[in-house]
């Protein structure tokens, strides 16, 4: 596995008389004395000091406006996005008295995502990709770890080895890769519910917990108000984990973000929806830390 840092800066992000620019590709994160507070209400000053960049989801066909801090120790990020609907549940069991046994039901909790390149290069990190690539994921979701304040924290390898667990994607010239997604060391902050028999007819799917280990590293926050989600994350820098992006000031590292809106969407057999959910991004952007 290689896990890898990369230092070379970006052209997009330069310091101009000492005023911080940011293009709608580059996202600076601003060294402050006043870390915000991972609560998802963003009215922290610090948010008001640091430059905002917009992302296009091009499945969700919204755009994601992104700001970005650090104190020397933490990354900061934080995100908005339009949403019409608050949507916190996901997968509710529904008892089905034909068949006697609880089936998935159709709700499925709002989510953002962002996906780090690990590679010390340049990578395509999309799901129709011609490389290889190992990334980093911390992925966010409404019901299954914004109730502890947590986002997940995942690894994605896209590798043309096929292995166990391993879903078969084609890349935009005809070759096939394989996709793996692993979590990171640790407990996750749910875990899956069984039930031996019937109970009520709608019953949860997941309950929350603690996470552990490096599946604990990233702290986020999610609120919707008035058709907006407001989400806040913060990770340490280095965590020493080695299943992590290890971060240094000066440093510049390559994501993508995507919304994942697949909670109340109209069917679109058009819409790539799932690939999403597996981990597709929308635009490559750039984050440099000050």
């Amino acid at each position: 596995m290689r896990i890898c840092t990369r230092h070379h800066l970006s052209v997009l992000l330069l310091l101009a008389a000492g005023t911080a620019l940011a293009t709608d590709r580059g996202l600076l994160a601003v060294h402050t004395t006043r870390p915000p507070t991972i609560d998802g209400v963003a009215d922290d000053p610090v948010w008001n000091d640091t430059p905002a960049i917009t992302s296009r989801d091009p499945v969700a066909r919204i755009d994601i406006e992104l700001r970005a801090a650090h104190d020397g120790e933490h990354l900061y990020l934080l995100a908005r996005f339009p949403d019409p609907t608050e949507d916190r549940q996901h997968k509710t069991l529904v008892w089905d008295p034909a068949e006697a046994r609880y089936r998935t039901g159709p709700e499925r909790e709002d989510t953002l995502v962002l996906k780090w390149n690990m590679e010390p290069f340049p990578a395509d990190l999309t799901l129709t990709s011609d490389d290889e690539y190992l990334a980093d994921l911390w992925f966010w979701k409404a019901q299954r770890t914004d109730p502890v304040g947590y986002a997940d924290d995942k690894l994605q390898r896209y590798t043309r080895s096929a292995g166990e667990h391993g879903t078969p994607r084609v890349s935009k010239s005809g070759q096939v890769f394989y996709l793996f997604r692993d979590g990171d060391a640790g407990d996750s902050a749910y875990e899956v519910l069984t039930y031996s028999g019937r109970g009520r007819d709608r019953q949860a799917k997941y309950k929350n917990r603690q996470p552990t280990g490096s599946r604990a590293d990233i702290r986020a926050k999610g609120t919707w108000k008035e058709g907006v989600w407001t989400v806040e994350f913060r990770r340490k820098l280095v965590t020493g984990h080695g299943d992590d992006l290890q971060l240094v000031r000066g440093g510049s590292y390559e994501f993508g973000v995507s919304r994942h809106e697949i909670a109340g969407r109209d069917s679109d057999p058009e819409n790539a929806a799932s690939t999403y959910g597996a981990g597709e991004i929308g635009p490559l952007l750039q984050l440099r830390i000050q």
